[in-house]
């Protein structure tokens, strides 16, 4: 059976939007089902290069929780070189090192509240609960969540 192509997203943030939104972002793995990211040189190592780029400024990590095929995040992003391409370099990145496989593209959507923030949080560390990866959201080993402060207006 053929399936419709999806088309490319653009993920370009418009003009209008602050600087230092956050955004709830979602990486799968291809194929889904399989387990590329929950290994123990793998997770920790991907978890690195999440820190890495936050503490250089390349993007604001509030939060990252991998799943087995995925991975969500909460992130801001310095207007240039911008969001699709920060992504896009991080996922060659870690696709050449660690040998993950990424699926084409990701999901983003902007969190325009703090009502948002607090749910898409509530929702991501609970996602290893409701998949039956672990008894409560505390157990899962692999997150990655600095200090909570604003992020910076680059």
């Amino acid at each position: 059976m053929d399936f419709p192509i999806r088309t490319k997203l653009p993920h370009t943030v418009p003009r209008w939007v602050a600087e230092g939104s956050w955004f709830f972002i979602t990486i799968n793995c291809v194929p889904r089902g399989k387990n590329q990211l929950c290994r123990s040189e793998t997770g920790d190592s991907i978890l690195a290069a999440i820190r890495f780029n936050h503490e250089r400024l390349v993007w604001h990590c509030r939060l990252c929780l991998l799943m087995p095929d995925h991975l969500h995040a909460i992130m801001a992003f310095p207007r240039h070189p911008g969001m699709a391409t920060t992504i896009k370099n991080w996922k060659k990145f870690v696709a050449g090192k660690y040998g993950v496989d990424w699926q084409r593209d990701f999901f983003d959507h902007r969190l325009r509240d703090h009502h948002k923030l607090e749910g898409k949080t509530s929702y991501i560390l609970m996602n290893p609960v409701r998949r039956g990866l672990c008894m409560q959201a505390e157990d899962w080993a692999w997150v990655y969540r600095p200090n909570d402060r604003p992020a910076p207006r680059w």
